[in-house]
């Protein structure tokens, strides 16, 4: 089974240049992909098959291109994840207006200032650092 987690933009943008080396058919018979319809990935102005896209991006972050039928999750799950790299998914809830409009609707709380961190208690004697009990172990 396939997992996502290690797919970055720059794993993304080599699957790109890779899908327009070969053309779209190529590209997606290659994979054994059949065009997905509903999400697309759009970049410099074109558009991409965003489920083919991500297989790809797979194989240059793991070395191994995720087959069709692991490609679970549905389209909303492609399109967010590539949402998330930053690319511009259509079919796909954006993450980005999302949390524009929630921080928007919210008043601003002023942050608290961390405190600062106590010094920890040393034995005037020995200068050990005291246990939590304040008594030194070695002298008593």
């Amino acid at each position: 089974m396939a997992t996502f987690s290690s797919v970055t933009r720059p794993h993304v943008l080599s699957a790109i240049a890779e899908h327009d080396d070969r053309g779209a058919t190529a590209f997606l018979s290659v994979y054994g992909f059949t065009p997905t319809p509903g999400v697309t990935l759009t970049h410099e102005g074109r558009t991409y098959d965003a489920t083919a896209l991500l297989a790809v991006a797979h194989r240059y972050a793991t070395g191994r291109a995720a087959l069709p039928e692991e490609m679970t999750g549905g389209k909303v799950a492609v399109g967010t994840l590539l949402s998330k790299r930053g690319f511009d998914v259509t079919g796909a809830p954006s993450s980005r207006t999302t949390a524009r409009r929630t921080t928007a609707s919210r008043p601003a709380t002023p942050r608290k200032a961390p405190e600062p961190e106590k010094p920890t208690p040393v034995c005037p004697s020995c200068f050990m650092a005291l246990p939590a009990t304040g008594v030194c172990d070695s002298c008593g």
